[in-house]
C-alpha cells in the first residue's frame, strides 16, 4: 500500500526533476481548435466542479482525472462527470499524482483559498495550462509566488472572477469610459448577503470516514476536526481564507478598478467586526467597511452578511459617483442614474440593461482559447487577479491592525509599518513549505 509518506519520498527526485526544468517552456503548447483539451479538477465540491461543467461545455474537451481528500464527493463527482461526458475519470487522493498525470492538459484548482499556492505552483513547473477558483492566493506572498511562477513558466492562466467575460459588466465599463458620468469621484462597492446566516457553534468531532483531514489542512495549523470549518463554511475562518471581502470582493473590487483603469490604493483603512453574530462559530467579519484612497478618486467596499440591505436595492453592487451621474451594475444589469440641477438631467437616464447570465461558460471559453492559441493575456488574466487579490488582502489586513496603511505597491509592503509587514507572508505548518520561484 502507497502511504503519503511514501508517496512523498518516491515523488522527491520527480519534484527536484521539475526544478532542474525552469528554464524551459511550461505552458501547453498552441494547437488546432479541434484537438482534444483534458482537464484534471483538484477539489471537487463546490465551485470546482462548477468549473469543471463549464469546462465541460465546451467542444473537445475532457475531464481524465479528479482529486479530493473527502472519498465521498470525489466518488460522487467521479459519478456525474461519466454521466457528463460518458467516460468516469481516474481518481487521485493526493493532487501531486494528478498534476504528474501526462494526459492532463489543464488543471483546474476549485480548493478552499489556503491550497491554491502549492497546487497552481506546482502545476506551472509542470507545464499545465491553470484554471484557478479566486482569489488567487490566500495571503499576499502567495499571490506574488503565484504571479511569479505563471510568468516564469509562461503559463496560460485564467482565475474564476468570471465577470470578466460577462459582457453587460463590460458594457458598464464602457459606458464609464465614455466621460458622460462627468468625473468620477468615488467608486462604491459591496455585497450583502442575506442567505448567508450565522454559523452556529458546533463541538469538535471525529473525522467523516474517508476524509483525509490532515491533507485537507494542509499548510494551515493543525487543529481538531470540526464540522464548521470543513467544505462551504471554510470562509468564515482566518486559517483558510479571507471571509467575505475575499470571496466576493475579488469579484465586485476588481470591477471597481477595472471601470477606473486602477491597479493599488496609496492608503486603506477599515472598521468592522462580528457586529450582528458575535457569538457564531465564525472568525471573518461579518460586518465590514474598507476605504482606499487612490490618486484622484476614493473606493469603499461595505459587506454585511444574513442582510440584503445593501445599496440601490441591490444586494451587491458596483456604482460609479460622477458628477453628471451614477452608473450602478450588479449580476442582474446596470443603469445609469442622472445627477439633477434646475430640474435637468445632467447625463442622460438609462434604463437596466439587463445580462444574459452566461459569464461563467464565456470565462471558460475564453480560457480555451488561451490555451489553444498560447495567448496569456485573458479577461482574467495572472496580473489582473493578483493585483485584485491583493487589493482585497489590503482591507482584510486593515482591519486587522486597527489603523490607516501606507502601501508601496512596487515593493509590495507597507511603508515604514513592520507590524502589517507580519500579515503578508504566511507560516506553513510542516512538511509544508511555501514554494520557491
Amino acid at each position: 500500500m502507497t502511504t503519503r509518506r511514501t508517496f512523498i519520498k518516491r515523488t522527491t527526485a520527480a519534484t527536484a526533476a521539475v526544478g532542474i526544468a525552469a528554464s524551459m517552456p511550461a505552458a501547453m503548447s498552441a494547437c488546432s481548435p479541434d484537438k482534444l483539451v483534458r482537464c484534471g479538477l483538484i477539489g471537487a465540491k463546490g465551485m470546482g466542479f462548477s468549473d469543471l461543467r463549464a469546462f465541460l461545455g465546451q467542444p473537445n474537451t475532457e475531464c481524465v482525472a479528479i482529486c479530493d481528500v473527502d472519498k465521498r464527493v470525489l466518488d460522487a463527482r467521479l459519478a456525474d462527470t461519466e454521466k457528463l461526458q460518458g467516460k468516469k475519470p481516474k481518481a487521485y487522493s493526493d493532487y501531486r499524482q494528478l498534476i504528474a498525470d501526462e494526459e492532463v492538459d489543464i488543471v483546474i484548482i476549485g480548493t478552499p483559498d489556503h491550497w491554491h499556492c502549492l497546487p497552481f505552483v506546482e502545476a506551472c513547473q509542470a507545464g499545465k495550462a491553470i484554471y484557478c477558483e479566486k482569489p488567487l492566493g490566500n495571503s499576499i506572498e502567495e499571490i506574488n509566488l503565484m504571479e511569479a511562477a505563471a510568468n516564469k513558466y509562461n503559463t496560460v492562466v485564467q482565475v474564476g472572477q468570471w465577470q470578466r467575460s460577462d459582457p453587460h459588466w463590460r458594457d458598464a465599463v464602457e459606458y464609464v469610459n465614455s466621460g458622460k458620468l462627468g468625473k468620477i469621484r468615488t467608486v462604491r462597492t459591496w455585497s450583502y448577503q442575506g442567505w448567508m446566516e450565522p454559523v452556529p457553534v458546533k463541538p469538535d468531532g471525529e473525522v467523516p470516514a474517508g476524509v483525509d483531514y490532515d491533507f485537507w489542512l494542509g499548510p494551515a495549523p493543525k487543529r481538531p476536526f470540526n464540522p464548521n470549518r470543513f467544505h462551504f463554511n471554510f470562509r468564515w475562518f482566518w486559517d483558510y481564507a479571507g471571509g467575505l471581502m475575499t470571496d466576493w470582493g475579488v469579484h465586485i473590487i476588481d470591477y471597481g478598478l477595472y471601470g477606473m483603469n486602477a491597479k493599488a490604493p496609496k492608503s486603506v483603512m477599515a472598521m468592522g467586526g462580528k457586529m450582528a453574530y458575535p457569538d457564531d462559530a465564525s472568525e471573518t467579519p461579518d460586518t465590514l467597511q474598507a476605504l482606499y484612497e487612490f490618486d484622484d478618486f476614493t473606493m469603499l467596499w461595505d459587506h454585511g452578511t444574513g442582510i440584503d440591505g445593501g445599496y440601490f436595492g441591490r444586494t451587491h453592487g458596483v456604482a460609479f459617483v460622477g458628477n453628471n451621474g451614477t452608473l450602478v451594475v450588479d449580476r442582474i444589469g446596470w443603469e445609469v442614474i442622472p445627477e439633477r440641477k434646475n430640474k435637468q438631467d445632467l447625463v442622460e437616464r438609462v434604463e437596466l440593461q439587463k445580462g444574459n447570465g452566461k459569464g461563467l461558460e464565456l470565462h471558460m471559453a475564453n480560457f480555451l482559447e488561451g490555451v489553444r492559441s498560447g495567448n496569456r493575456n485573458l479577461n482574467c488574466s495572472i496580473e489582473i487577479a493578483a493585483n485584485t487579490a491583493r487589493v482585497a488582502h489590503l482591507g482584510n489586513i486593515a482591519l486587522q491592525t486597527g489603523r490607516r496603511l501606507y502601501w508601496d505597491h512596487e515593493n509590495r509592503r507597507f511603508v515604514n509599518d513592520e507590524e502589517a509587514n507580519q500579515y503578508l507572508v504566511p507560516s506553513y505548518r510542516s512538511p509544508w513549505k511555501l514554494p520557491q520561484v
